[in-house]
């Protein structure tokens, strides 16, 4: 018979109440097939029904509430940009009506005067009025570089302590624009028919600036220790000198002694306005008990130079 054939059932007597036997390959079958019928352990059905932990889920749903807040960040990202951009217009405008800068920076016009600063009295000074020569010196590269008419800047005969002094502490100023640093002394750098040197010791005051010429304003911090020292320079070199004419409208409670930066503001501020008066109170600084006087009084009152007029234009006497 072929093996496809039923198998034969065998039968057992029952007499001796013995139970009919179940085929034996029917048996191993069944017993063989009733395992499949179930999952075996470490499926995938089992995989997905494993028990996600508390700590999980946490920080699956914050993954899930920032993918959905992107836009809104980004949103709130770009309406903070343009609230500073919105602030910083505004701390602007306001600034530029407080002070016109800005107004005044757009219509900047150089002046063709020559303003310079002589640095050869570096022998007549300790360090610390050295130093007070650098700051001095900083100041007027400033005001020059912001100024509505800034001059044509100089320092002349630099070197010596001043020199070492700006190396140690502002190597920057060899970076510095519109102004010409010089070792040589400024009777080699201008005509001397142009040059006129500002003093206080000087019987000539001047009453308008000629922008043709080239100013010199003494570099020396000495506390009058060295009383007519840049009168006594000029008139030896033959060269033009002049005081400002601080007396024919400024009283001051206090030592007339204008720092280096003060006359070099003052220039600048003259250029700009054209009055004297204007200038000299737009830059003295109130500690000095700056108090006007009208011209006609004052003129009338006036001392002869070197006495009441004795360090008017610059600490360098």
């Amino acid at each position: 018979m072929s093996s496809e054939m039923p198998a034969e059932r065998l039968e057992v007597p029952m007499g001796n109440g013995t139970l009919p036997e179940i085929p034996a390959v029917e048996g191993e079958v069944k017993s063989s097939e009733s395992p499949v019928e179930r999952p075996a352990a470490g499926s995938d059905k089992e995989e997905h029904l494993e028990p996600v932990s508390k700590r999980q889920r946490k920080k699956l749903l914050k993954q899930k509430q920032w993918e959905e807040q992107k836009d809104l960040r980004r949103q709130k990202r770009k309406e903070k940009r343009q609230k500073r951009k919105l602030d910083r217009q505004s701390k602007s405008d306001s600034s530029t009506e407080g002070t016109g800068r800005k107004r005044t920076r757009r219509a900047v016009v150089p002046s063709t005067l020559r303003l310079i600063v002589d640095c050869s009295f570096d022998d007549l000074m300790a360090l610390k009025d050295v130093k007070k020569l650098h700051k001095q010196i900083q100041r007027c590269y400033a005001e020059n570089r912001k100024a509505c008419h800034p001059v044509q800047f100089y320092l002349t005969s630099h070197g010596g302590q001043l020199k070492s002094n700006m190396n140690e502490a502002d190597k920057g100023w060899v970076n510095w624009k519109d102004i010409q640093i010089r070792a040589e002394h400024y009777s080699e750098l201008v005509k001397k028919e142009d040059l006129v040197y500002l003093t206080s010791d000087s019987p000539d005051v001047l009453s308008e600036l000629d922008e043709k010429k080239a100013y010199v304003i003494g570099g020396l911090v000495d506390h009058n220790h060295h009383k007519g020292v840049t009168y006594g320079r000029a008139v030896e070199q033959g060269i033009g000198h002049a005081q400002l004419p601080l007396g024919n409208f400024v009283k001051m409670n206090s030592r007339k002694v204008l720092a280096v930066n003060h006359v070099f503001e003052i220039i600048l501020a003259y250029l700009e306005k054209r009055d004297w008066k204007e200038a000299f109170f737009s830059v003295l600084p109130r500690r000095k008990g700056a108090v006007p006087l009208g011209e006609a009084s004052d003129l009338s009152k006036h001392a002869p130079p070197g006495k009441e007029d004795e360090d008017k234009d610059s600490d360098s006497s």
